[in-house]
């Protein structure tokens, strides 16, 4: 069961680094990071609105807004600290990214070359494109440290909502962005066999598919948090909490939770500022 944000808390967000933490409050976002020295350092910010607030009851669009607004926030991140290293700043993963591009290319070019022509490109293909873009993902996790802040991400937040230690929070948590891998990989599928079919080509037609993809997952998403007992929902999460158990979290170290507990203190900090300055 999803236990529900309790009314007296904010509703934060996060990303796990290679070396900390990144949270995003509902207009603040803040960050802190363990540099090669060992110094903790902490940074924060105010969020960029790219128009979350305007489209807040549009579906679909909300939640490719938020995501934006989610990915603007990263070279802000980077600008007042440096020292933060990205899930993807590595040379492996990027290396992964390139031979996950090549190697659907050529599952769809494969497919293409069939006798009965490129009509006969079946959601099973389209689905095991997407499986092999999801690799540079899992590799990023399973490499350094960034599986265990992703940990860290999970407890520092379930902490601050269940009145409690990080130590003693569940490392797997009910709104991890992994849970919109299921139903993302299905959209993208069944939209991909769809593009194909009605003779759809190009840049335009492939981030269409991308971006429809990732508002239905996200929609998914958002009712699955207003129906948490329900059997679509388990359903739906079941993946999602198998990745995280097996490859995207491993229980921190003090040190790591630390950084945690600095970011958190940070976002509660700043986001008090704005209440208080009436913004």
């Amino acid at each position: 069961m999803t236990a529900p944000v309790p009314e007296d808390k904010l509703r934060l967000g996060g990303m796990a680094l290679r070396n900390g933490l990144l949270v995003h409050g509902p207009t603040q976002w803040a960050a802190a990071v363990r540099t090669e020295g060992g110094e903790l350092k902490v940074a924060s910010g105010r969020k960029p609105d790219l128009g979350g607030r305007a489209s807040a009851r549009v579906p679909g669009v909300r939640g490719i807004v938020k995501l934006a607004e989610a990915m603007a926030v990263i070279p802000l991140v980077k600008r007042a600290l440096p020292e933060a290293r990205l899930p993807m700043q590595d040379v492996k993963t990027l290396g992964s990214m390139g031979a996950a591009a090549l190697a659907g290319h050529a599952i769809r070019t494969a497919g293409a070359h069939r006798p009965d022509g490129p009509g006969s490109r079946t959601a099973g293909r389209e689905a095991a494109v997407a499986l092999v873009s999801l690799a540079p993902a899992l590799l990023a996790l399973r490499s350094g440290d960034l599986a265990a802040y992703h940990g860290v991400e999970h407890k520092s937040i379930a902490a601050y909502e269940e009145g409690s230690d990080a130590a003693d929070a569940h490392k797997e948590h009910d709104r991890c962005g992994s849970h919109l891998v299921a139903p993302m990989l299905a959209a993208a599928a069944v939209g991909n066999v769809a593009m194909r079919r009605a003779g759809l080509r190009g840049p335009a037609a492939e981030t269409a598919v991308g971006l429809g993809s990732a508002a239905v997952a996200v929609e998914m998403f958002a009712w699955g948090e207003r129906h948490p007992d329900s059997t679509i929902t388990r359903l739906m999460r079941r993946p999602g909490f198998e990745i995280q158990r097996a490859v995207g979290t491993r229980e921190p170290t003090e040190e790591q939770l630390e950084v945690g507990r600095a970011a958190l203190a940070e976002i509660l900090r700043v986001e008090a500022g704005q209440v208080e300055g009436g913004e």
